[in-house]
């Protein structure tokens, strides 16, 4: 396959590798020198190229699939709504007035667009209720990818992310210094995030469909939390329920109702769909994190 990869960063980089290395011809766009740098040197092609500017659309190759991964960097819901709405669009309006077409886009979006469910398991056909702005602009998004692709003879696909981590993205002091706020934790290794985009596109999986990127076990951030601190032999940190935290008064109406959504994700449609976790649960996925940890106290 001919793979383009739009904002090609933290999964892009390793889905690229995973691509390239099975023999895939596969290009990165980055409108950064660093970034373009990133991309040579994980040893597929670079082109610069910014979603939000049309003009700079033109110079994208020709793809069989298309993978939008562009992130904001964290930033708000207008920054969201330039990236991944009008991004998105003007990504699909590039290639879709194409004389070749690509046959696939997979979006790469959040669990953030589920809202609270108290706790309960969510899957592809719980109804979405964005509890942000950001997360109101994901599920614009995200019908955008099917729907707005489909109108242009393009097969969208959803990969909706839990929170991805791995490789400069432990996070290892938020959990041992604390404190930590409850509710449950959704996580997907990036590995496995790259690695079930790659199994889509290679299995030609999940066409027009939306599909749950997420480990085998949601836990509860006290657990989990616990759990790390014990393994890295020192103090189990402090715990806070939800009110407590938000009785602090130091966060953002957007924060206050992001720390108030609990939700566990399913990931049965991924393993259906045939993929195998290289790393099924946070205990596999954060051994080299608690190595490293432990290596430096020594």
């Amino acid at each position: 396959m001919r793979v383009v990869i739009v904002g090609c960063g933290y999964v892009g980089l390793e889905l690229g590798r995973r691509l390239t290395e099975a023999g895939h011809a596969v290009t990165g766009v980055r409108r950064s020198d660093e970034g373009l740098d990133a991309i040579r040197s994980a040893g597929f092609d670079a082109v610069r190229g910014d979603a939000t500017d049309t003009a700079s659309l033109g110079s994208l190759p020709d793809a069989d699939a298309v993978v939008f991964a562009a992130s904001t960097g964290g930033r708000g819901a207008d920054a969201a709504r330039e990236v991944y709405v009008d991004g998105l669009s003007n990504v699909l309006a590039e290639y879709g007035s194409r004389e070749e077409s690509p046959e696939r886009l997979i979006y790469t979006s959040s669990t953030g667009v589920y809202g609270d469910h108290d706790g309960d398991w969510v899957d592809e056909e719980t109804p979405l209720e964005p509890t942000t702005g950001k997360t109101a602009v994901l599920v614009e998004a995200e019908r955008l990818a099917i729907e707005s692709a489909a109108e242009r003879g393009i097969d969208g696909t959803v990969a909706r992310f839990a929170g991805l981590y791995g490789p400069e993205r432990y996070r290892l002091d938020r959990y041992l210094e604390g404190p930590v706020t409850a509710g449950y934790l959704n996580m997907v290794h990036r590995t496995d995030a790259a690695g079930a985009v790659a199994h889509l596109l290679e299995t030609d999986s999940a066409r027009g469909e939306v599909v749950l990127v997420v480990d085998d076990e949601p836990v509860d951030k006290w657990t989990f939390a616990d759990w790390l601190a014990d393994e890295c032999d020192v103090p189990r940190p402090e715990k806070r329920t939800t009110e407590e935290r938000i009785a602090t008064g130091d966060l953002t109406p957007a924060a206050e109702r992001r720390i108030r959504t609990s939700k566990r994700c399913c990931n049965a449609k991924l393993l259906d769909l045939g993929y195998g976790l290289a790393y099924p649960t946070y205990r596999e996925g954060y051994r080299a994190a608690i190595r490293s940890f432990s290596a430096e106290r020594r």
